[in-house]
């Protein structure tokens, strides 16, 4: 851990993290300290971890048949792996943004209320406050605030993103959790999520996987490099883009390989 990372609070903190799909090791001996209030980037090849590792955040890979898990991820005081953790509950914690947006064949409205409703929430006044409040803090109010019985399925491929989004902070969360959240749309829309995730950091922790190295150096304060289940190197995006300490770093980072 760098000086500079002890100035934040660890949010999210791994130790020994092993996963397993049936026989094959995926992940090996993962250890890192996933800062507060901070955007970390996963990077690496294709098939190198990042998202099995992000995956493991909020429990996800438990829908994967023969995945075993080895080790601890604590979020704050809490082993999310403990017998005593609600899944459900975690989820809303933890929430998730996959790379193809997946909003419900629903209204705008209610694709936003889904989740409050779910959670006991049926105030129209009340649910009517949660669903202006999260698609502003999601930059995409003014778009769609005359159209809010409009299917969500109408909306481009950046709006849908941006309705997921609001979507997931509709219950509250703590961590938003990111799959190449942008990889399916087009530069202007990119740079909309990009200037999103910036704004959302004061309030969220949140963790993206990217292939993009210059999205990675955009967007996050913090960068992990996998490489081949394993965690290569973590540090601060902007030393880890000027002088990486390890070899395999800089030769990815650069384009030699991978």
């Amino acid at each position: 851990m760098t000086e500079k990372q002890n100035n934040h609070a660890t949010k999210i903190a791994v130790r020994n993290l092993n996963l397993f799909y049936g026989p094959k090791i995926a992940l090996k001996n993962i250890a890192i300290d996933i800062p507060e209030n901070n955007v970390t980037a996963l990077i690496g090849p294709s098939g190198c971890g990042k998202s099995t590792f992000l995956r493991t955040l909020n429990r996800m890979n438990d829908l994967i048949d023969n995945v075993r898990i080895e080790g601890q991820v604590r979020i704050e005081d809490v082993d999310i792996y403990g017998k005593q953790v609600d899944v459900v509950e975690l989820r809303k914690r933890v929430g998730m943004i996959f790379q193809r947006s997946n909003p419900f064949p629903k209204s705008i409205y209610d694709n936003v209320a889904y989740g409050p409703r779910i959670n006991g929430v049926h105030d129209r006044k009340k649910l009517d406050e949660i669903v202006e409040s999260t698609l502003k803090r999601a930059a995409i109010w003014d778009e769609v605030k005359d159209d809010l019985k409009k299917s969500a399925l109408a909306l481009s491929g950046g709006q849908q993103q941006r309705l997921c989004i609001a979507r997931a902070l509709a219950v509250d969360p703590e961590v938003l959790l990111m799959d190449e959240p942008a990889s399916a749309l087009d530069p202007i829309a990119t740079a909309k999520i990009e200037e999103l995730i910036y704004e959302l950091k004061v309030n969220y922790t949140i963790v993206i996987v990217t292939h993009n190295m210059q999205q990675a150096a955009r967007v996050s304060d913090w960068t992990s490099f996998f490489y081949m289940g394993e965690l290569i190197e973590f540090g601060e995006t902007k030393k880890m883009f000027t002088t990486p300490e390890n070899r395999q770093t800089e030769e990815y980072i650069t384009g030699r390989f991978g």
